[in-house]
């Protein structure tokens, strides 16, 4: 089974209150889950890589065999595309276990869009935070 996987992630400060929000779509664009989540205090970096995570997870978890994780973060697809190296302490563990689960479920593509092209991904993120915050 192919799934799209549709993450963002951010931070209101850096670090500050950090949320996610992750899309997951069957290959015709079909939503099957959507997922919200408040992380705590965190920087934007570990928020993206905290979606694509979960993204993966769930996606493991759903039995895919090919994956497509679609972010507008440029420097966690870069990385995850090997195009960058990961430099900061606080992500080298977030980007192994991304890693450890591309490796589990296979064939992962990385792609990155504007923001625009993911609002659905960035909406619940937002949720995720100004619930967590209280608002």
């Amino acid at each position: 089974m192919h799934l799209i996987i549709r993450t963002d992630g951010g931070a209101r400060g850096n670090p500050g209150p950090a949320g996610i929000g992750v899309v997951i779509e069957d290959e015709k664009g079909k939503v099957l889950e959507e997922h919200a989540k408040f992380l705590g205090v965190k920087t934007n970096n570990q928020a993206e890589y905290e979606a694509v995570i979960l993204g993966l997870e769930r996606a493991k978890h759903l039995k895919a065999d090919s994956v497509e994780v679609v972010a507008d973060s440029e420097l966690v697809i870069k990385q995850a595309n090997g195009e960058y190296k990961v430099k900061h302490e606080n992500t080298k563990p977030l980007y192994a276990q991304m890693r450890a689960l591309v490796l589990q479920i296979g064939s992962v593509k990385f792609r990155h869009v504007k923001r625009a092209e993911n609002e659905h991904a960035d909406a619940l993120s937002n949720k995720a935070m100004d619930e967590g915050m209280g608002r």
